[in-house]
């Protein structure tokens, strides 16, 4: 973990951003103090375009057979 001034972030807020884009963490400091922490955002979600595209391609599910292979699958008696 690396840390910048809020000088240094001020600055060249663009590289630093980079940094934090490519998996880094960084703490911001003022006077020598950490005040605050960079760090990458999480997976973002999917787009409705992207659901719906993925969800034309699911197969058609059988729910019988589904039943039968569950049934087959686990023991009924726990």
């Amino acid at each position: 973990m690396d840390t910048v001034s809020v000088r240094e972030l001020r600055n060249d807020a663009g590289s630093v951003l980079d940094r934090v884009a490519r998996g880094e963490v960084v703490v911001v400091t003022r006077d020598g103090a950490e005040v605050a922490e960079l760090h990458p955002r999480g997976h973002r979600g999917l787009t409705g375009a992207e659901v719906l595209r993925r969800w034309r391609a699911v197969p058609p599910v059988d729910p019988d057979r589904l039943l039968r292979d569950i049934d087959e699958a686990v023991d009924q008696t726990l």
